[in-house]
C-alpha cells in the first residue's frame, strides 16, 4: 500500500504521521522528514491531534492499523481504555489482559506501540507511581500526562 507521511509540529516537538489510504499506521516523535501529498486519513489525524494539543479533544476517532503479536494487540487495546487525564500501571494492564505476571512484557509491548498519543502509551506508569520509559522521551510523557490532567472535563 502507498504510505503517505506528514509532519506536525506540536508544543513538544515534531510528530511524524504515516498512513495508508484507509488507516493510520504510525505516529511518533522525530526529526522532520520529507513529506509530500497527504490523504484524508492524515488530514483527519492532523486536525484531531491539533485539537488534542489545544485541550479541546479527549479522544480520537481515527482508523488504525497496528501490526503486532496477539499479546501486543491486547495491550494496545487496553491502552485505549485508559481514560483521558488518568494513568494505569503496567501491572494493572497485565491483569486486564489476563496475565498478571506479564507486567514486564506489557512494558515491552507498550514501548513498541506504533501509534503514539492516539493509542495512549504515555498514560502507563510504574506501580511506584513514577514515570518509566516512553519512546518519545520522559519529558514528553510528563508533559502529556500534565496536559491531560489540566484539560480533563
Amino acid at each position: 500500500m502507498n504510505i503517505k507521511i506528514a509532519n506536525l509540529m506540536t508544543p513538544i516537538g515534531n510528530l511524524i504521521i504515516e498512513a495508508n489510504e484507509t488507516a493510520l499506521t504510525r505516529v511518533y516523535f522525530g526529526e522532520r522528514v520529507e513529506s509530500g501529498e497527504v490523504n484524508a486519513v492524515i488530514t483527519a489525524a492532523i486536525n484531531q491531534l491539533n485539537s488534542y494539543f489545544k485541550g479541546e479533544r479527549q479522544s480520537f476517532d481515527l482508523p488504525l492499523v497496528q501490526v503486532g503479536t496477539p499479546f501486543q494487540q491486547q495491550v494496545w487495546h487496553q491502552l485505549c481504555l485508559i481514560e483521558y487525564g488518568t494513568t494505569a500501571t503496567y501491572q494493572q494492564i497485565a491483569e486486564q489482559v489476563g496475565n498478571p505476571r506479564a507486567y514486564r512484557a506489557v512494558g515491552t509491548a507498550n514501548g513498541q506501540n506504533p501509534i503514539s498519543i492516539i493509542v495512549p502509551c504515555h498514560r502507563v506508569i510504574g506501580s511506584d507511581g513514577r514515570l518509566h520509559g516512553y519512546a518519545g522521551g520522559q519529558d514528553r510523557k510528563e508533559w502529556l500526562i500534565k496536559h491531560e490532567q489540566q484539560h480533563r472535563k
